[in-house]
């Protein structure tokens, strides 16, 4: 009897637990349906609200989104991880805001202009590019980040 009862106990919290942590499926994965744009948004709203699904979840959706190349310079996840957090990006985890405007295109990459407000509230300026991935694959077609500047420091919004 009691045995019973500490197993159906064990099974409803096992329930609860597994209806409240949000799974890493829950990332956005790349189509060949998401436009250049969007990517960038999908990127800066994930880094914007970085642990809200799980820890590092916006670092994560980032990378989901980096092109193989881009991958490649970056090192694997972890490296990735440790990059964002450095002084160069960390402005990107948290922000407060941000604006995306295209300065220029082609049918095969695309350039923005980004601004973000970070927590301190001080506006920092990127470019970031995007190429259409063009190799066979679960990728072929899709929109990927090639490349992220250094950020430029605007000045407090204050």
């Amino acid at each position: 009897m009691m045995l019973k009862k500490l197993l159906l106990t064990f099974k409803i919290i096992l329930l609860y637990l597994l209806t409240i942590i949000p799974l890493k499926a829950d990332l956005i994965s790349p189509n060949n349906s998401i436009k250049p744009k969007e990517v960038i948004q999908i990127q800066l709203t994930g880094l914007m609200k970085n642990d809200d699904n799980f820890i590092d979840s916006g670092i994560e959706q980032t990378w989901n989104f980096a092109h193989p190349e881009n991958k490649k310079n970056t090192g694997p996840l972890p490296n990735f991880k440790m990059m964002i957090k450095s002084r160069s990006y960390q402005m990107l985890l948290n922000h407060l805001s941000h604006t995306i405007t295209e300065i220029g295109s082609s049918d095969k990459w695309a350039q923005f202009e980004v601004i973000i407000l970070d927590s301190e509230k001080i506006y920092h300026k990127f470019n970031w590019q995007v190429e259409k991935y063009t190799e066979d694959g679960p990728l072929k077609d899709c929109w990927l980040t090639t490349m992220v500047s250094s950020p430029v420091p605007l000045g407090s919004s204050i």
